[in-house]
């Protein structure tokens, strides 16, 4: 059996008022995580579910992954691009030129994620939170499609992207080249054993795909700190 996606986790200074952003943003329930920090929950099984988890240390590094939230016609980009600012996030420069037809903002900890125009084939039926695009490699699709057992729904010019086969937000890969990690990833996968399996067999099991234990393999709090075939770090959590 395979793991589950439990949340793509956030390190936050301030994770109340950052879960709180995203809980409007997303309009979007929030609640206290039992592990540690807050949970913005999802409103559908086609949904990702967040964690905001705290931690200090400052965000130096653009984040290897983002959101890409869809728009229905440009007045609801515009919408949902000022319901952001109210809410506190900023415009973001990630190096975009004028011709781009998506908003780039950064999130009260600078956390970047996009807002997609209107008429977005690949996004289409994906709902608002269509994509978490992420900065990896070919070979890190084809991982993660295999550890979570999700299809591969694109695989061209080694740009790839996996899908729930109940649908719903497309997590994708934009192949090389690949971002230097130049400082700890502010967001990463917590995924987690079935329920009834057991978590070193999972570990295994990873391992046999291509994930590599961090830290000597040494567990923080009941979670193994795990990295991708790209070095880009996970967390197996206990099964619960």
């Amino acid at each position: 059996m395979t793991s589950h996606l439990f949340a793509i986790s956030y390190d936050a200074a301030e994770p109340v008022r950052l879960g709180r952003f995203w809980a409007g943003l997303l309009g979007r329930e929030m609640v206290d995580d039992p592990r540690d920090g807050v949970l913005v929950l999802p409103n559908a099984d086609t949904e990702l579910r967040l964690r905001f988890a705290p931690n200090k240390q400052p965000k130096t590094v653009q984040n290897r992954m983002h959101f890409d939230l869809t728009s229905g016609s440009l007045e609801e980009q515009r919408q949902t691009v000022a319901r952001a600012l109210e809410l506190g996030a900023r415009h973001a420069d990630i190096g975009q030129g004028p011709e781009i037809d998506h908003v780039v903002l950064a999130d009260p900890e600078g956390n970047e994620f996009d807002v997609i125009a209107p008429d977005n084939n690949f996004l289409a039926g994906c709902g608002f939170s269509g994509a978490l695009a992420c900065d990896g490699s070919q070979a890190v699709g084809y991982f993660w499609s295999e550890a979570l057992g999700w299809p591969l729904v694109w695989d061209q010019d080694e740009e790839t992207a996996i899908q729930s086969p109940l649908g719903g937000t497309k997590i994708t890969w934009g192949g090389p080249p690949v971002m230097p990690n130049g400082g700890r990833d502010r967001l990463h996968f917590d995924v987690a054993p079935p329920a009834d399996g057991d978590q070193q067999a999972e570990v295994d099991r990873l391992l046999s795909l291509g994930a590599a234990l961090l830290h000597d393999g040494r567990s923080d709090a009941g979670r193994v700190l795990m990295a991708d075939p790209d070095g880009t770090e996970f967390c197996l959590l206990t099964p619960r």
